[in-house]
């Protein structure tokens, strides 16, 4: 659908282990990136109703988190959440609740047999979420 996104080893590390941190919740946040390419992580918490099954970034972290971004001169990356018990693919909750449709929407799951997996959605022209190709680079030029 898109080209594949790059992403740093030690950035995918910390959103893995941040994920890992809370099993039983859906954690999100933002990713803000340098001149295109991915550099940092915003965590986010989550204000849902029910946060093990659904995410709802804070108003306030996400507005902090922007403004952060804006200061560092960054821009918005992607936005991330976790899955802690269904495969890592968006829902039907997260299309109708999409905030930012222009931005990567980056999905861990932790439904897997000792390996998380991570994977990454763009909104298309046609309103459905289309995979993106994650390459994990060690560091970037």
């Amino acid at each position: 659908m898109s080209d594949a996104v790059r992403l740093p080893r030690a950035l995918v590390n910390q959103l893995l282990h941040c994920a890992q941190s809370s099993p039983d919740l859906e954690v999100c946040g933002l990713i803000g990136a340098q001149a295109g390419t991915p550099a940092t992580w915003y965590p986010v918490a989550n204000v849902a109703d029910h946060p093990d099954r659904r995410f709802r970034l804070d108003p306030a972290g996400q507005i902090e988190a922007l403004r952060a971004m804006r200061e560092t001169g960054e821009e918005l990356f992607a936005i991330l959440h976790s899955h802690p018990t269904s495969p890592a693919e968006p829902s039907q909750i997260d299309l109708a609740e999409i905030g930012y449709p222009e931005t990567c929407y980056l999905i861990i799951s932790l439904n897997t047999k000792g390996v998380l997996e991570m994977r990454g959605f763009r909104l298309g022209q046609d309103r459905h979420f289309g995979e993106v190709d994650l390459v994990l680079v060690e560091t970037f030029p």
